[in-house]
């Protein structure tokens, strides 16, 4: 996909921002895992690919999820105005492998955050209702009454809980990514310093980076420049070709793409909530009383094994929680303390 030409602007008045590039059609408004598709036959054949991690990632359209059994006692807890119509709505960004993204017909959208609002459908007694949108949609979306829950990595922060309530289902990390000839270990701000480094607008990673570029003129040092693209395409491009010397982005899919690529590689991972621990959570509009049921379905899952199973499917295991809950406004502060003092599991040694 050609880009537009890069359009130069100093953002500093507008986010505190010290250096920031703007490129692509939709750079002012680009979601945090903008539109990815897996490449293949465009009749949507079943596509396979044998990563070197020994996953074998089905992105073909017919995916063949794994599937839960009804609980009639969960399903008897759907609040009734979502389940009315017998259908769990259920927005994602479909940007980013191997999380949610667009199948090899470039329009069916799979992955393991869709797997796993399946078995949440599947235990309540619902039908899935996917529904695509752009990452600053889902929001006003699902406060509209548009979307039910959001499953699409989103991480669970202060800002959010004042608006939604969530359902926790995997642990939250975020992975810098490089050229396999780069020779960058990045562990904090220092790391970044002067760098180039691509990253989604409105999203925890882009949060993380301003907040390390502050850190850095405060040292004066030179803050890391960053770079907005319109698709997870443009993006893997600039950097695989040398425009960006570092990709920040869902680290699932930063070992994806060094797992199925030869010429990228993870150069260092941090937690999505930096400078504290956060999750990823399934997400609804507060105070309707879906969360907690969608809670008790996540649960169920994990304890039936289809749950575990999902992950293992999209290489995701070492993600896994070993229970879920609920996060909302009001035990946000004792969660966020609880998961300091216990950190979810971090892969340690896979983040180079």
């Amino acid at each position: 996909m050609a880009l537009s030409t890069p359009r130069f602007r100093n953002r500093r008045s507008l986010a505190a921002l010290p250096a920031v590039v703007l490129l692509g059609t939709a750079a002012l408004s680009a979601c945090a895992d903008p539109g990815a598709s897996a490449s293949g036959d465009a009749s949507g054949a079943a596509q396979t690919t044998a990563a070197r991690n020994g996953v074998v990632y089905n992105t073909s359209p017919d995916q063949q999820r794994i599937r839960a059994e009804k609980d009639a006692a969960l399903a008897a807890k759907v609040p009734g105005l979502i389940g009315k119509d017998g259908k769990l709505t259920v927005a994602t960004t479909a940007g980013s492998i191997p999380l949610s993204f667009h199948a090899t017909d470039d329009k069916t959208a799979i992955g393991s955050e869709l797997d796993i609002a399946q078995l949440v459908a599947d235990k309540l007694g619902l039908e899935l209702d996917i529904q695509v949108t752009s990452w600053e949609n889902w929001p006003l979306k699902t406060q509209s009454g548009d979307f039910e829950v959001v499953f699409s990595n989103v991480g669970v922060n202060k800002d959010r809980v004042k608006l939604f309530d969530f359902a926790s289902y995997r642990a939250a990390f975020m992975g810098f990514e490089a050229k396999k000839s780069s020779s960058y270990d990045i562990k904090g701000a220092d790391d970044i310093s002067g760098l180039r480094v691509s990253v989604g607008s409105g999203t925890n990673q882009e949060k993380i980076l301003l907040a390390w570029n502050k850190e850095l003129e405060g040292k004066g040092k030179a803050p890391a420049t960053l770079q907005y693209y319109s698709s997870e395409a443009d993006t893997i491009l600039a950097l695989s070709s040398g425009r960006t010397d570092l990709n920040i982005a869902p680290y699932p899919s930063t070992v994806y793409r060094e797992n199925t690529r030869d010429d990228l590689k993870v150069v260092g991972k941090v937690n999505a909530g930096w400078p504290s621990e956060t999750l990823v959570a399934a997400t609804s509009l507060k105070g309707n009383g879906l969360a907690p049921v969608i809670t008790e379905a996540l649960n169920s899952a994990i304890e039936d094994g289809s749950y575990g199973k999902v992950l293992e499917r999209w290489g995701l295991s070492e993600e896994a929680l070993p229970e879920s809950k609920t996060i909302t406004e009001e035990n946000y502060a004792a969660t966020q303390a609880a998961a300091t003092a216990s950190p979810a599991p971090s892969a340690a040694g896979k983040s180079s």
